[in-house]
């Protein structure tokens, strides 16, 4: 069998669909003497649509041509390739875009050429890198140790001082108050109208008659709980300030028109803390510390607070067992106009559940933090 077809990289044609399928004999194929490239030429010729067009494969053409007519005009597609970029669908080679896809689809090319029923190499995938990764194992935690808990009866140590730049005018103008008031009360000598020290008693000093006057006084300090004020001596109980304040004394006794000397005015101050990794810090809010009245001491577990504030020289003491361990050597104080900070160094970098250790576990040789 000699058939004289001209064929294209051994292309095979589609049937023409219009067309009632025609049943082919292929035994032929069988024969010995019908070599491969014979048996792929019969079969191509065989399949080819019934018009005897090849089907072409430019991008956007999609047409069947003619090779005996087939010239640079015949062919209007695009050369250059799809692209997909952020909701938009482009041809690279004419820069068309749209953001549907079928009319994506139905862009004309933009070049004109041969029909070709070769089909355009695939574009070249960027080559994957054989990276040999190193796989690491995460380092097992290690146990931190902890540390034991110190005595707190050891013996305390003052904390170094610094006086800050907003502190300094205000003990100066203190200082030139003091210095310019006569020294000219005495114990000998009441003044007119000095008011009675004794805790609820409101008479004033007239004269040396007053002396002889009985006091009435409450010899206990004054409660408030819950919305109600009393005397702890008394506990006569009201819900109104001014009728607390007026409250006759319960005790009776002699008046008193001086303070008695050496008996510290305490008070209570507000004061509070927070944390760094390496260090925790105290604010002891207390307007116009006196650094020469005042100390804080600590040892590695305990802190003893004493603060001197004020022109009336009013004293705040505290002592903190502290809920972790520190270092007294890098911990330092400084006074500033409106507070006193106390910076104290952690001897661990752990994070501190409280600034106060509780009771029950006081007695712990250490503490987890």
């Amino acid at each position: 069998m000699s058939l004289n077809i001209p064929f294209a990289n051994d292309q095979q044609y589609v049937i023409n669909r219009r067309r009632k399928p025609t049943n082919y004999d292929f035994s032929f194929l069988n024969q010995r003497s019908c070599t491969r490239s014979v048996e792929i030429s019969c079969v191509n010729f065989l399949i080819m649509s019934g018009d005897g067009k090849l089907q072409c494969y430019n991008r956007s053409c999609g047409q069947t041509f003619d090779s005996a007519s087939n010239t640079e005009k015949s062919c209007l597609h695009h050369p250059g390739l799809p692209k997909f970029h952020d909701a938009y669908k482009i041809w690279s080679c004419c820069n068309k875009k749209t953001t549907d896809f079928t009319e994506f689809l139905n862009i004309k090319g933009c070049t004109y050429s041969y029909h070709s029923n070769v089909k355009p190499p695939e574009p070249e995938k960027p080559a994957v890198k054989e990276m040999n990764q190193e796989v690491s194992c995460p380092k097992p935690l290690e146990q931190r140790v902890v540390l034991p808990r110190p005595d707190a009866n050891d013996p305390l140590g003052h904390l170094p001082i610094t006086i800050g730049s907003s502190l300094k005018p205000m003990l100066e103008k203190m200082q030139k108050e003091i210095t310019l008031v006569p020294d000219i009360v005495n114990d000998s000598v009441i003044q007119l109208n000095t008011p009675c020290q004794n805790k609820g008693c409101h008479e004033v000093y007239k004269g040396e008659y007053s002396n002889t006057e009985t006091c009435l006084y409450h010899s206990g300090v004054p409660v408030f709980h819950e919305g109600m004020k009393y005397w702890s001596c008394c506990v006569k109980r009201t819900t109104d300030f001014n009728s607390f304040l007026e409250q006759v004394g319960c005790s009776t006794g002699q008046h008193k028109w001086h303070k008695d000397k050496n008996v510290e005015n305490k008070v209570k101050c507000r004061y509070d803390w927070h944390q760094t990794g390496n260090s925790v810090i105290i604010s002891v809010y207390s307007k116009c510390p006196l650094p020469e009245l005042s100390y804080i001491e600590s040892n590695a577990v305990k802190l003893h607070i004493h603060i001197t504030f004020g022109k009336d020289k009013e004293v705040f003491d505290e002592e903190i067992i502290l809920f972790g361990i520190i270092d007294p050597s890098g911990s330092n104080v400084t006074y500033l106009g409106s507070k006193v900070e106390i910076k104290l160094k952690k001897a661990e970098a752990v994070a501190w559940k409280d600034l106060r250790l509780k009771e029950d576990i006081r007695n712990s040789n250490s503490v987890s933090t």
